[in-house]
């Protein structure tokens, strides 16, 4: 079944985070088209006419969570003003933590992706693009250590991001998770210099 062509942006966007909702609650095997347009206060096969298939669904799904969690150009601003890594993963890790549903649903994705070599596709494209353009930025500001530096810290804080959502009293206080992602970034930025 082929969607047909919908121009409403705005009932676009409405619909994607319809499914974030139902991919983080529900997870995958819950992401349907009748749940989503549920979940958006839509009529019955309104997603029908925005999407292909639920392939399509979940590939749009992957961009939506991305630019749901991109930092607004206040915060890119403060970030280009002197050193900014340490402070900056805080900031991500707040970010992240006050739209816990989102990230919950990129983990859904990630996980549905080991799946769905097609979805796979897509996401790594999207991660991809997300990476060179924390690599354009990380340079911009000055930061070391360059796409390395910059890939070790995606992976630092990927863990602390999985274990604050997950279980977030194991290792330590999650009062103390800001921090943490600080000391992060400056061991990660101490090893880039030094290298």
């Amino acid at each position: 079944m082929t969607a047909r062509p919908a121009r409403n942006p705005a009932r676009r966007d409405q619909l994607l985070d319809a499914g974030l909702a139902v991919l983080a609650e529900q997870g995958a095997r819950g992401l349907t088209f009748r749940a989503v347009d549920a979940r958006a206060g839509l009529a019955t096969g309104t997603a029908t006419n925005y999407f292909a298939d639920r392939d399509a669904l979940l590939a749009e799904l992957g961009e939506r969570i991305h630019a749901r969690l991109e930092p607004d150009s206040h915060e890119r601003d403060a970030a280009l003003a002197g050193d900014p890594t340490p402070a900056v993963m805080r900031r991500v890790l707040e970010r992240v933590l006050a739209r816990r549903e989102v990230y919950v649903a990129l983990l859904e994705l990630r996980l549905e992706a080991t799946r769905r070599p097609g979805l796979r596709e897509a996401l790594t494209a999207t991660v991809r693009a997300r990476f060179e353009a924390d690599v354009a930025f990380h340079e911009q500001a000055g930061a070391p250590g360059g796409r390395r530096a910059v890939a070790l810290l995606h992976h630092a804080m990927e863990g602390l991001i999985l274990d604050q959502l997950t279980l977030p009293e194991a290792l330590g206080d999650p009062a103390g998770a800001g921090d943490v992602a600080e000391q992060l970034a400056a061991a990660v930025l101490a090893v880039s210099r030094s290298s």
